[in-house]
This record gives C-alpha cells, sequence and structure tokens, in this order.
C-alpha cells in the first residue's frame, strides 16, 4: 500500500525499471522491422541507453534497498504491443518505419514524463543523488525523441512515402 510520497516514489522507480526492461526486450525485434539504415542505428544506439538507464534504476534501488522488480509498468506494455502490432501490419519500408518512428516518439515521451515525475519526486525528498541519476535519464530520453523525429522529418517522411497509397 503507497501511503506517503516515498513509497510512490519507489513505486514510479520500479514502475520505470520494468518499462525500461520491456523496452529492452522490443527494442532488438523493431531495429530487425526497420529499413532505414539511421533508425537502424539509432534503435540500436537507444538499446545500450536503455540498458545504462536500468541499471541507473537498480542502482537507485539498491541504494534505497528495495527490489527493482515487482511492478509490470501497464502502459509500457501497451505501448510495446502498439508499436509491434505497427511494425508487423504495416508493408516493410518507408512506411514501416515511418510507423516505427510515431511509436518511438510516443515511448519516449512517455519516459521522459515518468522519469520527470520521478525526479521532482526525489527532489522533493532529498535524494540528490537519485536526481542526478533520473536527470542523466531524461537528458537521453529526450535527445532519443529529437534522434527519431530528425530522422523522419530530415528525409525519411519525404522520401515518397506516400507513393505506395497513390
Amino acid at each position: 500500500m503507497i501511503s506517503n510520497l516515498e513509497d510512490l516514489y519507489y513505486d514510479q522507480i520500479r514502475d520505470l525499471y520494468s518499462a525500461e526492461t520491456q523496452l529492452i526486450d522490443a527494442l532488438p525485434g523493431l531495429c530487425n522491422a526497420a529499413s532505414n539504415d539511421d533508425l537502424k542505428k539509432a534503435l540500436t544506439g537507444h538499446l545500450a541507453e536503455t540498458r545504462k538507464q536500468r541499471e541507473r534504476l537498480a542502482s537507485i534501488c539498491s541504494r534505497h534497498d528495495i527490489a527493482p522488480e515487482g511492478t509490470t509498468c501497464e502502459a509500457m506494455r501497451g505501448l510495446v504491443k502498439e508499436a509491434s502490432s505497427h511494425a508487423l501490419s504495416v508493408d516493410p519500408g518507408e512506411v514501416r518505419d515511418a510507423a516505427i518512428i510515431a511509436c518511438g516518439n510516443r515511448v519516449e515521451h512517455y519516459e521522459i514524463a515518468g522519469y520527470g515525475a520521478a525526479k521532482a519526486f526525489a527532489e522533493v525528498l532529498g535524494f540528490s543523488e537519485d536526481v542526478d541519476l533520473l536527470d542523466q535519464s531524461i537528458e537521453e530520453e529526450g535527445a532519443a525523441d529529437k534522434k527519431l523525429t530528425k530522422i523522419a522529418t530530415g528525409g525519411l517522411f519525404a522520401a515518397g512515402v506516400n507513393k505506395a497509397a497513390v
């Protein structure tokens, strides 16, 4: 039972840990489904970052003597399910890549919000080391979102993704 801000903070950290774990499992499949080399590289790079983010969350849990497991992030489960569904239901090529990017942007925005809330709680609770770790992840998630958007708007969306629909 969550009865105070500290309990809520720990619940949020476990939720983020679950989200990152699910994303670690999903990213290789999305990378394989992508055809654009820049997108493949971005997804592969974010997989390595996601592993580091999960390690940071495990470090926070260790510092507070809580287990990182025990919570399932249902929101990430839905986002991953949607991304996998789109990747499989759209013909391979630029349109599939566009779908993967759209789903990736949703994931990044969700994670930025989750890390932001956890960071705010950590600040109020005086957990300054946690704040620094969470801030690193927020920065990485923001950069990943911008990278996906740049791939999309920097050429993928303009590369004739609508030719098949004509």
